[in-house]
């Protein structure tokens, strides 16, 4: 029989989860919810980011969440690149369905590749002062290893949101979103406007990887079990609304604690995919879409 502590404990679990799984989907939700770009590489640059600030952190030292921060700028520019790239070979022809879904495949097991010759198939781990603590409220146990992740998942959904309806680029972005032709014709250039968001979308996941090792270990090839969650937040929250994308983080973080504390662990993966299905089948524009 399970106690009234036990269901709090993995209610908290499941919240403090959730704004990691928030800050994890917030970049897809720009790429995919407002630009239609299906990125599916987007957790393999997760996965990127936590092995960035895995190399600063044991050669230098370096706070994850600090390490996290200096590399979203670089990461942008990588972004930038990528999504360059992708727009004159596939979108600019009209071929960015499938072959440009391809595309992204390719790059998501280009860097697998790169991580596993690099580092190996070993889990590897970061170090901070906060990492390994806890703190109680009452019965409830709370692990700053997800509460640090949570708090800065929630400060990154806040301030995409305020960028999102604050900005002039923005605004650009959701207008792009809702009628490129529209903007194009107020002298906007969209093709710039989404190059950027996408170079955003990439620097958020760099951010949500270095989050990623704060929670756990990683190794090269987990970023595959990731690709179910990110899109399950991203729909069900709403494409492109990062208010839906914390509320579906969350949604999802509190499903798989609780699936996780009555059934184990290897359950939870499944709790993804079965919140995508349903959501696309009873309500395809999600709690918070358009």
């Amino acid at each position: 029989m399970f106690s009234i502590e036990f269901l709090l404990n993995a209610l908290v679990a499941g919240i403090l989860l959730g704004g990691f799984y928030a800050a994890m989907s917030a970049g897809l939700s720009l790429s995919f919810g407002l630009l239609d770009v299906v990125n599916i590489a987007h957790p393999a640059f997760i996965i990127f980011g936590s092995y960035l600030t895995y190399y600063v952190n044991e050669h230098f030292g370096f706070d994850p969440i600090l390490a996290g921060l200096v590399f979203a700028v670089p990461s942008y520019f990588l972004g930038v690149a990528v999504y360059k790239i992708y727009y004159n070979s596939f979108e600019k022809t009209g071929a960015e369905s499938l072959r440009g879904l391809v595309f992204f495949f390719g790059l998501f097991f280009l860097i697998e590749v790169i991580l596993i010759i690099t580092y190996g198939v070993d889990y590897r781990l970061v170090r901070a002062f906060y990492i390994g603590k806890s703190t109680s409220i009452g019965s409830v146990g709370i692990a700053y290893r997800l509460f640090v992740p949570f708090l800065v998942g929630g400060i990154l959904a806040a301030v995409l949101y305020l960028f999102l309806t604050k900005t002039f680029f923005g605004r650009a972005i959701m207008g792009v979103a809702q009628d490129s032709l529209a903007v194009q014709l107020m002298g906007v250039d969209p093709i710039r406007i989404k190059t950027v968001a996408f170079g955003i979308g990439i620097a958020t996941a760099v951010i949500a990887g270095s989050l990623l090792i704060i929670i756990g270990p990683v190794e090269p090839t987990i970023g595959r079990e990731y690709i179910g969650r990110v899109f399950a937040v991203t729909v069900l929250g709403g494409l492109g609304s990062m208010t839906g994308t914390l509320v579906g983080g969350l949604i999802l973080g509190v499903a798989e604690s609780f699936t996780s504390s009555f059934f184990g662990p290897s359950w939870a993966l499944a709790v993804s995919f079965g919140i995508l299905l349903i959501c696309l089948a009873v309500r395809p524009s999600g709690l918070f879409g358009r």
